[in-house]
């Protein structure tokens, strides 16, 4: 049987100029993604904070504040000097993800709460701030300490 190809041909684009426009504008300023990622970060919280949370409204959580985390150590003028606030979010979904998983619901503590809620908040700032081009960095960013496994792991996977 002959070996298949390793060979795979590169995405086209085929409006370049948009393309590069829309790297250089701001997160929040992008006609459906920017909006959409806001209110996709700002519905899961809810949905926590109401008692329906889930596995996924916790992974929404966990991607946007690695991105915030990512955002303010590659770009430390866009929120480099929140970062004990974004550690301190983290720390507390963390928990409560960890809660979860061992079979209690998926809900915060009174002081969780409070660090969630600041850290969305700044996380807001930064897409406000960060163009395309810089999240694209920044999500490089996580998924590279993702497979370095620098990254926490609040439940192993199993199969």
């Amino acid at each position: 049987m002959k070996k298949r190809s390793k060979y795979k041909p590169k995405g086209i684009r085929l409006d370049v100029m948009t393309y590069v426009k829309s790297g250089l504008l701001p997160v929040a300023k992008v006609p459906n993604a920017g909006t959409t990622l806001i209110a996709k970060n700002h519905s899961a919280f809810d949905e926590i904070m109401f008692g329906r949370g889930d596995k996924d409204h916790v992974d929404v959580l966990i991607h946007a504040f690695n991105q915030a985390e990512a955002i303010a150590k590659l770009f430390p003028a866009k929120g480099g000097d929140w970062l004990p606030e974004i550690k301190e979010a983290q720390d507390a979904i963390y928990n409560m993800g960890r809660r979860g998983v061992n079979g209690k619901s998926f809900v915060f503590t009174g002081p969780e709460i409070q660090a969630v809620k600041l850290a969305m908040a700044v996380h807001d700032q930064q897409l406000e701030e960060t163009t395309v081009k810089e999240l694209e960095q920044c999500i490089d960013y996580v998924t590279e300490c993702i497979i370095h496994r620098r990254a926490r792991v609040i439940a192993k996977e199993t199969a």
